[in-house]
Order: structure tokens, then sequence, then C-alpha cells
């Protein structure tokens, strides 16, 4: 599986590509940040944003893009910036037709690193060493990217089969489907099960 981490941003917006699955070795493709400068208008920022993301989907084709989910801080700009660069990630990879998951900040740090409290640097410390690099990705939002791809492979089996049984259950459920018709035909009239 390759899997195109974004960690939202307006100013940086990091990027990160990482190939393979769960129990096995991961790969790094490509990481890097999609900068817009601070003095221009935001909507020609998203622009930037919305360019640099397709740069990178079409250079390294990913199958999945897994954003950090935005949460809520006490700087409503800054959230504001990151759900906005959030958004254009969704909608390029939509564009696309590609499938995106949303994973939560405490969520990548404790499937990186067994903290869902880790800082960036142990995030970074973690990255670094499941990847096999030589160095921590810079800037910190870079590693960020790579550690939601990470996240993204590691989890996707167990997400998987959880919808998989959500769907089996509402299928089951309803009153038209072949199980409940089933249960419907064996108990006696006037009874319900």
């Amino acid at each position: 599986m390759r899997v195109l981490g974004v960690d939202p941003g307006l100013t940086r917006c990091g990027v990160g590509v990482v190939e393979g699955s769960a129990g096995r070795p991961l790969a790094m493709t490509g990481v890097g940040v999609v900068r817009t400068p601070a003095d221009i208008p935001v909507a020609e920022r998203l622009v930037l944003i919305e360019r640099g993301i397709d740069g990178w989907l079409d250079a390294h084709r990913p199958e999945v893009v897994a954003v950090e989910r935005v949460f809520s801080q006490h700087n409503v700009s800054t959230v504001m910036g990151t759900a906005q660069a959030s958004a254009v990630a969704m909608l390029c990879a939509a564009r696309r037709g590609l499938p995106v998951a949303l994973h939560t900040p405490s969520e990548v740090k404790a499937a990186v690193t067994g903290s869902g409290r880790a800082d960036k640097a142990q995030v970074g410390a973690m990255v670094t060493r499941l990847l096999r690099l030589d160095s921590p990705p810079r800037p910190a939002d870079a590693a960020d990217a790579l550690a939601l791809a990470i996240c993204h492979i590691w989890r996707a089996p167990a997400l998987s089969r959880l919808q998989q049984a959500q769907a089996r259950q509402v299928l089951q459920t309803r009153p038209d489907s072949p199980p409940a018709r089933a249960a419907a035909r064996r108990s006696p009239k006037g009874r319900t099960t």
C-alpha cells in the first residue's frame, strides 16, 4: 500500500509518502513541505497548497491519502488555516477518486511511538527509526506527514475489518435484509423475535 500523509497547515503543509503493509518493513518514497507565503491572501495560499498536493499525487500515485483530523485548539485562526488546508488535501484526493482517511494527532502518536502524548521529537525519532532514515525529516511537519502515512498503513487492516463488521450488522438489522426475512418466516404469526 502506498499512502500520502498530509500534515495540513497554511504556511507549511507537510507531505510524505510511505509504502508497505502492516507487519512488514516500510519505505519512505518521498517527503517534503508545501509552503505558502504569509503575506498573500488566504485564497491564493490555498491555490498554492492545491497545486503542491496535486504535484505530489501526480509524482507518487498513492492509493490512499491520510490527513490529520483537525481538532479544536485555543487559537481559532490557526484552527481555521489548518482546516482549510485539510479540506484542500481531501478535495485533491476526492477529485482523483482516492480514499481519504482522517487520523487524530493522538492516534498517530500512539501508533508510531506507543504514546498518544508523545512530543514532536519523539515522533521524529520513531519515524526515523521505522523508515531506517539517517536523520529525522525536517521540518517537523514533514516528519508528522510520514507518521500519518505509517499510522494509516498499520491501522488500515483493522479499520477495514471494523467497517466490514459494521456494514454486516447494519445489513442484518434492516427489516428487508435476508437474515431478517428468514427470522420473520421462522417466527409464529403475531409474535416478534
